[in-house]
């Protein structure tokens, strides 16, 4: 069983990207343009020694897996399902930044985060990996 995974929220332009550990929670993350994924992941890899990617399986899945594996055979892939990752993601992004001012009144469910949460749906996706091995 994994205690470290990195998780990965495909898209067509861009994808979260993030570092999540069993019991110390998110060692990092970040939003990375797609076509520097193999580069920002290789990167990670080099620096924690983590060879277990927990993918979204919606969109650029398959090829963002490709490039991957062609660059790193070493990397081990598990697809996790991303419904509703967006929405979990949105929720966090509340969550760790409170609505200030007059938003503070509205619903969160009712708000859109000013910066894009790809980052916080690959923590979600890793962590939903790491929930499933326990």
């Amino acid at each position: 069983m994994e205690d470290i995974v990195i998780g990965i929220d495909p898209g067509r332009e861009k994808c979260g990207l993030a570092v999540v550990h069993r019991q110390n929670g998110i060692i990092h993350r970040d939003i990375v343009s797609t076509d520097q994924i193999v580069e920002a992941v290789n990167t990670i890899v080099a620096a924690y020694q983590v060879y277990l990617i927990v993918i979204g399986s919606g969109t650029s899945s398959r090829k963002t897996q490709t490039s991957l594996q062609v660059a790193n055979p070493k990397l081990t892939f598990i697809v996790v399902d991303e419904y509703r990752t967006t929405d979990a993601a949105r929720a966090r992004y509340w969550r760790e930044n409170p609505p200030q001012g007059l938003k503070r009144l509205m619903p969160v469910t009712m708000l859109v985060p000013p910066v894009p949460v790809d980052d916080f749906a690959a923590v979600i996706i890793a962590e939903k990996y790491l929930h499933q091995q326990q």
